[in-house]
């Protein structure tokens, strides 16, 4: 349910984007936007990151339904997915670039340490290994 959760906190996250892409063009991109040329190119760089976006949030919805299914694969990518953005918001903290508020990127940062945390216990392991109803049993070998 927590990558559920951090899928939702993803789609929230890209509308608020899409709702201020002009402050975030001007704000942070210090490109001020006069002109027919620079305004296409900033609607173009949204159509971009909107459909990046939705591709990874996609995707990870259907590693959350693998996981609910057991798939052990499924359970580490989202691991080392939600291990890559808390690396990547905590160098940008460190180096001045972004800070991490409830405006930007708590809400989604504190989802993955949460998702990091779930997936990465025992029972989340033996869970994604068990054996199911519709999966074969492993044959053993007698001497």
């Amino acid at each position: 349910m927590l990558v559920v959760l951090r899928v939702i906190a993803g789609v929230i996250w890209l509308v608020s984007l899409a709702l201020q892409w002009d402050e975030v063009v001007e704000r942070e991109l210090d490109v001020v936007l006069e002109g027919r040329p620079e305004a296409a190119a900033a609607d173009m760089g949204l159509k971009v990151v909107l459909v990046v976006g939705s591709i990874l949030l996609v995707i990870q919805l259907v590693l959350a339904v693998l996981i609910w299914f057991g798939s052990n694969g499924a359970r580490i990518t989202v691991m080392l997915f939600s291990t890559a953005t808390i690396t990547a918001a905590a160098l940008d903290s460190i180096t001045g670039d972004v800070e991490v508020t409830i405006q930007t990127t708590f809400l989604t940062v504190a989802l993955d340490i949460l998702v990091l945390l779930a997936l990465s216990s025992r029972e989340a392991r033996s869970f994604a290994r068990r054996t199911r109803g519709f999966a074969r049993p492993r044959r053993v070998d007698r001497p």
